[in-house]
């Protein structure tokens, strides 16, 4: 069913134009962020420490943290089509300049900054992919089409990096290299506004009600598939330039509500046990994860190698085998869960991260870390999966855009906290026997006690409306 029902979805034209321009931005991202990592932690002239870590990745984790929320508010009234062309132009050109930042050996104020806005430029980018969705499929395939797109968005993003690594071996780790990587990201996010072309300039919404603050994005935009498929022209005047005019007056209103549509969607999760509990948990493995991944990024640097081009080489390794976790995840999550319920595959999941870092993550042995790395990467999108699902199940359509808007703020804010956490714990080379202890100990101690809180939940799910 599910086979037959992905094959149909993929037949869709407007589908696989979305989905390309997705596959080449998130490939470009993957290229542009190894680049970035390159420069920031394993250039020869630089000394990566536990700080400047902590700052680099609270750097990239602050568009998605902060942002996300009142992005929707532009993504709901201006044609989303533009947004997806305009976006990647204007990414190609903030490229262009923190590449001559990087030959002119800026590594400061301004080069970060350049970088921080390319990365909220990112967000707008995805929020509006996400957006757009319901505009290519119909409604009831609408949870495998976010599936299949997002889980594949993430393989392309791993080999973008290595498609970045092997460009930092063909130009070089300097700053010269690094500038050819970035003027390469260029040339490939300018590839993802040329696909954003191929689509209907209207096709993708807004459609007039979803500039109304007072209708949910969600449920405004639920039927323009089927709308489309049954003789409307997609370059019609729906969502055209009236209703551009009248809901920008609107813009400054619907701003300066998202904090209170967000105190709405709390309220909501609160009296959703089952949400409430997957946030959390989330949450967790998220904090500690992120002191697990910093750990790595500097034993990489600092310990498996004293040599920067080789540390680099070993963090991509190690990314590669947590990706093949993420998709080793992606196969058994689904049999697991029919089987033993989402709850129990999080309790194991959990235990599971305990027991790797136990046996794999103690000896600070480059393999055998290496073997941790890919059961993290089956730990972290098993749960992912499982949370995605346990909200989109409990929580009702109307809330669903807000309580998603928190579980991103959640997802990356934690992981945030989590690389604050380890600047002020961790030494230079990554090596700190009692914070792993602690951190494998509270995922096995997070097992016990979400399985206790899980076990007396009994909620029905949410009736989409």
């Amino acid at each position: 069913m599910r086979a037959r029902e992905l094959r149909e979805i993929l037949g869709g034209r407007n589908f696989r134009r979305l989905y390309a321009t997705r596959l080449t931005s998130q490939l470009t991202d993957g290229v542009f962020q190894v680049a970035l990592a390159g420069y920031v932690f394993f250039s020869p002239e630089r000394q990566t420490t536990a700080g400047k870590a902590a700052a680099a990745f609270a750097m990239i984790l602050l568009p998605y943290s902060a942002l996300g929320p009142f992005a929707g508010v532009f993504i709901d009234r201006w044609q989303r089509r533009q947004i997806l062309l305009w976006t990647p132009i204007l990414r190609a050109v903030l490229v262009l300049f923190v590449a001559g930042l990087v030959t002119a050996g800026e590594d400061g104020v301004v080069f970060f900054l350049g970088v921080l806005i390319v990365l909220g430029v990112n967000r707008f980018f995805l929020a509006t992919l996400s957006a757009a969705l319901p505009h290519v499929v119909r409604r009831d395939q609408l949870v495998t089409a976010n599936a299949f797109a997002v889980t594949s968005g993430t393989i392309i993003a791993f080999a973008g990096a290595g498609l970045g690594y092997l460009l930092r071996r063909l130009f070089g780790g300097g700053t010269a290299g690094t500038a050819l990587i970035l003027a390469s990201a260029t040339g490939l996010f300018l590839a993802a506004g040329i696909i954003a072309t191929t689509l209907p300039r209207r096709l993708l919404g807004p459609s007039p009600s979803a500039a109304d603050t007072n209708v949910p994005p969600e449920r405004a935009t639920s039927v323009s598939f089927e709308q489309r498929t049954s003789g409307a022209d997609s370059e019609s005047d729906v969502g055209g330039g009236d209703a551009a005019a009248e809901a920008a007056p609107r813009v400054r209103e619907a701003f300066g509500t998202v904090l209170g549509g967000l105190a709405d969607g709390a309220r909501h999760i609160v009296q959703r046990r089952q949400a409430a509990l997957a946030l959390g948990v989330i949450s967790f493995h998220r904090l500690l994860y992120g002191v697990i991944l910093i750990m790595t990024l500097l034993l990489c640097r600092n310990h498996f190698s004293k040599d920067a081009d080789q540390g680099l080489t070993t963090f991509a390794v190690m990314l590669g085998v947590s990706g093949a976790g993420y998709f080793a995840a992606a196969l058994i999550t689904p049999a697991a869960v029919r089987r033993i319920s989402k709850p129990a595959w999080i309790t194991c999941l959990l235990g599971a991260a305990a027991m790797s870092l136990l046996v794999f993550g103690l000896p600070y042995a480059e393999a055998a870390w290496a073997a941790g790395a890919f059961a993290l990467g089956v730990v972290s999108q098993g749960i992912k999966l499982c949370v995605d699902t346990t909200l989109q199940e409990s929580i009702d359509d109307a809330y669903r855009g807000r309580v998603f808007a928190m579980y991103d703020m959640l997802f990356n804010a934690t992981f945030a906290a989590a690389a604050a956490a380890a600047a002020a714990l961790l030494p230079a080379d990554g090596r700190a026997h009692p914070m792993l202890i602690g951190v494998i100990i509270a995922y096995g101690v997070g097992a016990i006690i979400y399985r206790i809180a899980a076990s007396r939940v009994r909620e029905p799910v949410a009736v989409v409306r």
